[in-house]
This record gives structure tokens, sequence and C-alpha cells, in this order.
């Protein structure tokens, strides 16, 4: 029998279908290492932000060539205010692109994303968050939808829903993480989907409820 968690993701399979927009890259289930890239760097721009103001950072760094961590690693030697105006739109940018170069660099001096992928879970979360910039919410984005990893991401929408549906009131990072991986399976696919109709059911609440007061 199915639990409440279970429950939820079905319901919003049924409601949205598969994950689409900016989540049918990050979903996908056949990702290039282009793909994977783009991912991290739109973990690291999409901090204090909508992804409007991310897809606008990512389409100047597509437009200049540089959407790749080894052409941002060589910007940040040589031209990091060339990076900074890149990624304007995404704010914040002075400190963000000091963050995609220090990941960036993570991944060169680590063997790059083939080989991450290999890597132990918890030992590479912990090193990830240790990078400047990255917390946990960014660090397991990176891992769950860039590298494949079975951990969930918890972000204010995870939290949101699981006390609108009065799941539980245990909304602290790591105890909220815990609750949902113990009570679905453990799937680094159903993991990315499950979270990613999280957000979109979030995003069409907020829109319906706009809708209904105007």
């Amino acid at each position: 029998m199915a639990n409440e968690i279970q429950k939820l993701y079905f319901y919003l399979r049924k409601k949205h279908g598969r994950p689409s927009g900016q989540w049918k890259l990050w979903c996908s289930r056949k990702k290039t290492r282009t793909g994977r890239e783009e991912i991290v760097i739109g973990a690291i721009l999409t901090q204090n932000t909508n992804w409007r103001n991310v897809e606008k950072a990512i389409l100047n760094l597509k437009r200049n060539n540089a959407c790749s961590l080894n052409k941002i690693l060589k910007l940040g030697k040589n031209k990091i205010s060339s990076l900074q105006e890149m990624i304007r739109p995404a704010g914040f940018f002075n400190s963000k692109a000091n963050y995609l170069v220090e990941v960036s660099n993570f991944f060169a001096g680590h063997g790059g994303l083939a080989k991450l992928m290999k890597s132990n879970l918890p030992v590479l979360r912990e090193q990830l968050l240790a990078q400047k910039g990255i917390g946990p919410e960014t660090a397991d984005s990176i891992l769950n939808y860039a590298l494949d990893k079975e951990v969930f991401v918890i972000d204010k929408y995870t939290q949101r829903i699981a006390l609108a549906k009065k799941l539980t009131r245990k909304l602290e990072y790591e105890r909220l993480q815990k609750f949902f991986i113990e009570r679905i399976k453990n799937d680094f696919r159903l993991y990315q989907d499950f979270h990613a109709l999280i957000v979109i059911e979030n995003k069409f609440s907020k829109q319906r409820n706009a809708k209904s007061k105007s």
C-alpha cells in the first residue's frame, strides 16, 4: 500500500506528466557532458533568483561559447570581468562568478564529470559542500541532476508542500530529506522527477492563486 509520499508523487505525475520546461534537460535520461555541465552552472546561478534570470545568463554564456566548466575556468584565470558581465542577469554576479570558477576548478581537479559520477556519494557530497558558495541545496542539485546520484533535493518548495499536505513538521534540511528518502524507492531518476514536479506544482499553485485574486 502506497504511503503518503508515494501518493503525492503519483498525484503530481498524473496532474503534470513528465517534467517539462527547464526540467526537460535536468530530468533527461540521456544527458550529454555539455548538458550535465549546464546543470552544474545552472545550480550555481539559480541561487537567490528566479529561473528566467538564470536562462538569460546561460544564454549569454552560450552566445559567447562559454557555457562549459573548462571555458569558465579559463575565464576565471584571464577574464573574470567578462564572466561577471555574462551572468549579470542572474544577480550577485561578482560572487557567482567566483563560485563558478571554484566549482569548475573542483571538477577539473577531480578528473571531470565522468570520474566524479563514479565517486562515493557521502565523500563527494562533503567535498562539494567544502567549496565556497555551495550549500546543501546546491550540492544536492548537482549530485542528483548532473551526476545521477541518489540524493533528494530539499528546497523551499519541498518544505512548502510538506506543510501544505500536512506530511511532516520536520522541515530542517537533513530531517526532511531523510523523511522523503525513507518513503520512496532509492532511484536518482525518481528523485529527479519528484523534486521537479514539486517545484512545478508550487509554481502552478502560485499562478492559480494570483489569478483568483485578480
